[in-house]
């Protein structure tokens, strides 16, 4: 069984995805301290609400260096909706935040003109091209939204799959063991489970 270290940000239903990860077939645990980051043999950063207060409860953990230290060992991490925004060097919500800068880029509001904001719900995920994490998807592959802002890579090479919702945007990313997915997998029934399953088999 896959060991899998879930992030308690204090910012998510810690609930929700370990379960879903245990249906995956991983064997969970959660870290609260930096010392249980750097045991973990994989890690998911999952996280809901603003960008500032994510990072806030990180650095008020004393998470940050040791995310980025894990990040540097080259094992598996998935940052899952604000997890995945967090990734990347800065947010403009609420003012511009520095984040983890593990991808570099940026998080800003999603251009939507017209549509209801937040983008809540069902859409599309095209994968941009292959990796791993995405292996068995169906060729229409339906996921759960629900965010405001969206991740903007400053090189394109890191995108991973897209989505449409007023405009193309950036649905999951991959920069070397760094990966994100802007949906929710554990809300996501059978695409969301072959992501997670898939990211348990990474080394």
């Amino acid at each position: 069984m896959a060991r899998v270290t879930i992030v308690d940000s204090g910012i998510c239903n810690l609930g929700s995805i370990g379960r879903a990860l245990e249906r995956a077939g991983g064997a969970v645990t959660v870290a609260a301290r930096v010392s249980d980051v750097a045991l973990a043999e994989r890690l998911v950063l999952p996280g809901v609400g603003s960008f500032p207060a994510g990072m806030n409860s990180l650095h008020e953990r004393g998470l940050v260096e040791a995310i980025r230290d894990f990040a540097a060992s080259g094992k598996p991490l998935l940052g899952i909706c604000l997890g995945m925004q967090l990734l990347f060097e800065s947010g403009s919500e609420f003012g511009e935040t520095p984040g983890l800068g593990l991808i570099p880029g940026r998080v800003r509001e999603i251009n939507a003109p017209g549509l209801a904001v937040p983008h809540m719900g069902w859409n599309r995920l095209e994968p941009a091209r292959q990796d791993p994490l995405l292996a068995g998807l169906p060729g229409e592959a339906f996921f759960y939204f629900v965010h405001s802002y969206v991740c903007e890579p400053a090189d394109p090479a890191d995108v991973l799959a897209v989505s449409e919702y007023g405009e193309r945007f950036c649905a999951a990313v991959q920069r070397g063991n760094v990966r994100g997915l802007q949906a929710h997998p554990e809300k996501s029934q059978h695409c969301g489970a072959t992501v997670l399953a898939n990211f348990l088999r990474l080394k």
